[in-house]
């Protein structure tokens, strides 16, 4: 089987996981948000893509679910006592490391998917990470915090901020003019069925999809989502605060509509939200919340079953 994935950082890493347990002989590809993507201290940091290669590869943080494990933060604190800013974004000193490599292939010349398969080499994940795009595209906010309105990026508002200034926008710059990444329409094209975990729908997912060519690939396939939101309220993180920025109810049925029956073939809703309808899309009530591996293979292989299903 060929399996594409469209994934953002923890929701869509932990599914990962699982996923690999359902199904282990499949073909996995997994095409990864790079608009949480940023420039801390001259490196070029892509959360997502590490969140997925670290969680997979055995070395990401179980407990915050994102960075290295055993990490220490002494750089950090130099930098702090420097008063170098930003203070607010936590990067441990082994992840350094691999921020640094980055950036230099990134200075000679690599594009950012030789990159992330070089970096991949080294983790072995089970999976083909493929970043959406090669080109930089970054997710900006606009607020008004108290300092006036102005745009700030994603990672101010969903780390320093917490997501608790209302977002007017939600905007990821340079999407409209970017080209997916070598590999991402042929892995779509070639895929039994296209997964979207419970990422993030707004800047995660959202932003993969608005790259363009790849929600028109998409759309061609048998397409089955997993509900990032279980009763009225997002799983985990801040979901609800971007939903609520471009017009959307926090709502199983709202997210499934927001991606559209165009694009959704089947949808996994949690028992809280059975009874849920979504007119042109096929959708199926179960626990979704994902408490260990064994848990998060039973969802993923719900979601297979129902692409099958579906096919």
């Amino acid at each position: 089987m060929r399996i594409v994935v469209l994934a953002g950082g923890i929701g869509g890493a932990r599914f990962l996981r699982g996923l690999l347990r359902a199904a282990p002989d499949a073909e996995v590809t997994v095409i990864g948000n790079t608009g949480d993507d940023i420039f801390l201290f001259g490196l070029k940091v892509c959360p997502d893509l590490d969140t997925v290669m670290y969680t997979l590869g055995g070395g990401i943080d179980e407990e915050r679910g994102w960075g290295r494990a055993d990490e220490s933060f002494r750089v950090k604190e130099e930098l702090a006592a420097y008063e170098v800013e930003p203070s607010w974004f936590g990067l441990g000193d082994r992840d350094f490391a691999t921020h640094i490599v980055r950036t230099q292939m990134l200075d000679a010349g690599y594009p950012l998917s030789a990159i992330t398969e070089a970096l991949c080499h080294r983790w072995k994940p089970g999976v083909r990470l493929i970043p959406m795009t090669d080109d930089r595209v970054e997710t900006h906010v606009v607020v008004d915090d108290g300092e006036g309105r102005r745009a700030i990026h994603f990672q101010e508002w969903w780390v320093r901020l917490r997501a608790a200034v209302p977002a007017e926008s939600i905007t990821a710059i340079g999407a409209e003019d970017a080209k997916p990444a070598p590999g991402v329409l042929e892995a779509i094209g070639r895929a039994d069925v296209v997964l979207l975990p419970p990422s993030n729908p707004v800047v995660s997912v959202g932003t993969i999809l608005a790259v363009p060519g790849i929600r028109e690939a998409v759309v061609a396939e048998t397409v089955v989502g997993v509900s990032p939101i279980i009763g009225g309220a997002p799983v985990r993180g801040m979901a609800d605060a971007c939903l609520t920025a471009i017009g959307v109810e926090t709502s199983a049925r709202a997210v499934a509509e927001h991606y559209g029956p165009g694009l959704l073939d089947g949808w996994l809703v949690d028992e809280a939200d059975a009874g849920t309808a979504v007119d042109g899309v096929t959708v199926r009530a179960r626990p979704l919340l994902m408490t260990d591996v064994e848990a998060t293979a039973e969802i993923a292989r719900a979601a297979l079953d129902l692409a099958e299903e579906l096919r």
